[in-house]
């Protein structure tokens, strides 16, 4: 189930959707409360994407919501399309939708960032905002190989110091806000959720091919990123 797969990633496939999902939830309220234990917080950066939305909802519910000591976790996000908070394309509504929105947790400890505002500016003062170090940030990969809004050829990918940039993607012929590699491979844990079959013959070139594709970029010796992927993605290992 769980394997080193090379000395910065480790590679989950607990099983099908299903159990994949659960196995995602089960790493999150560990970690959750693990840190909380030990530094009386929780400091992670959530993603966008259909298969954190169904971690986020199964988080939410009733069943696991007392798992954690919600008043002690910080919400962020590790990158935003440039739209209001309220529209359909945000990453932040997305989560609050997923069920957030009913968590127990302090309004100042949920840090959006601004889409609304002028990317460069937003960028800036979502940095002033961020832990040093982010306990636990989770990220998606697309099928071009990006994570985060860390687009193949995009000025972000060659950022060295600034924690979070505005970047514009050629591609989707739009401005996102994203953290960036230094700042995204400074925090204690990193965690791929990587689900379906549309992503199999990717995982495996960013996995295999190193630093080719932006997500194979993320995870470094003695920080490994983990990921998690399913069976229809990944097979069985």
């Amino acid at each position: 189930m769980l394997k080193q797969f090379d000395d910065r990633r480790d590679l989950a496939v607990p099983g099908k959707r299903p159990i994949a999902l659960a196995f995602c939830v089960e790493h999150f309220i560990r970690c959750a409360n693990h840190c909380i234990g030990e530094r009386d917080a929780f400091h992670v950066a959530l993603s966008g994407g259909s298969t954190p939305k169904a971690v986020f909802h199964i988080l939410s519910s009733d069943h696991f919501a007392d798992k954690i000591d919600w008043a002690k976790v910080h919400l962020y996000w590790g990158d935003e399309r440039c739209v209001p908070h309220s529209h359909a394309d945000s990453n932040y509504k997305m989560a609050m939708d997923a069920g957030f929105d009913k968590l127990p947790i302090p309004k100042e400890q949920i840090h959006r960032m601004e889409g609304d505002l002028d990317p460069e500016e937003a960028a800036e003062r979502y940095s002033k905002i961020l832990p040093p170090i982010m306990d636990l940030i989770i990220l998606g990969m697309g099928d071009d190989g990006h994570t985060a809004s860390l687009f193949p050829d995009t000025d972000a990918l060659n950022e060295e110091k600034k924690s979070v940039v505005a970047n514009y993607v050629p591609q989707k012929q739009s401005w996102r806000i994203t953290f960036t590699f230094p700042y995204i491979n400074a925090a204690r844990g990193v965690v791929f959720y990587v689900f379906g079959k549309e992503k199999k013959s990717m995982i495996r070139q960013v996995l295999r091919r190193v630093d080719k594709y932006p997500a194979g970029r993320v995870g470094k010796s003695g920080r490994r990123a983990l990921w998690i992927c399913d069976t229809d993605a990944w097979g069985k290992i």
